[in-house]
């Protein structure tokens, strides 16, 4: 019940933040370049350890994310190339701030550290790489475990409360479980549309 109430209020201040960006007529890419921006300071403190500051900056740069592609539809000003920037500002995004936790790492000397987060990197690079390369294949490839809402939550919990080490190691399974996900995935689908079109080719000749 209190879960429900939060959403709700969640949802509601969502909707309100859209509508104050519509009215202001911002466009959608400034949104998206804002949160980007902002994720560069986020990866900073991380650098630097601020951890607690880092988990709230994060946050805010969520909620541009979560507002580009709603204020986009709101004032009819969907286009292909902002749904490009935002896909490229969204990686860069997830690699700078895992950037920033390497350089944190490597400054208290902690490798084994560096490693996991070097690996974490793979694991959100692949998880979106996957996705995209198999929706050449086929219609469309959202399976898995972990996309990027839920590593961005992930990143914001372990800053906030100081568990960054074991949420680098959940991202690092579950997103290599996610890329093994997809790939499986559009091995069985590809092949299954391979297998269907020379039936359906011959039903249309007939």
């Amino acid at each position: 019940m209190v879960t429900r109430q939060i959403g709700k209020a969640c949802g509601y201040a969502h909707d309100a933040l859209v509508r104050v960006f519509a009215t202001l007529r911002v466009n959608p890419n400034i949104l998206t370049s804002i949160g980007f921006v902002i994720n560069m300071v986020a990866a900073y403190l991380f650098a630097f350890g601020y951890f607690f500051a880092a988990g709230v900056t994060v946050f805010l740069a969520g909620i541009f994310d979560l507002t580009d592609g709603p204020v986009a539809r709101f004032t009819r000003r969907v286009t292909p190339f902002g749904g490009f920037l935002d896909s490229v500002l969204d990686r860069y995004s997830d690699l700078i701030l895992l950037i920033g936790l390497l350089v944190y790492y490597g400054r208290i000397n902690r490798f084994g550290y560096v490693a996991l987060v070097a690996v974490a990197m793979i694991g959100s690079v692949m998880t979106s790489y996957t996705r995209a390369r198999a929706e050449n294949l086929i219609p469309t490839c959202k399976v898995g475990f972990l996309e990027r809402p839920e590593r961005i939550v992930l990143i914001i919990i372990g800053a906030l409360f100081d568990r960054m080490a074991p949420v680098l190691w959940v991202i690092v399974v579950l997103s290599n479980l996610t890329v093994l996900h997809r790939i499986l995935y559009t091995f069985h689908r590809s092949h299954r549309l391979a297998n269907s079109s020379p039936q359906t080719s011959g039903e249309r000749a007939g």
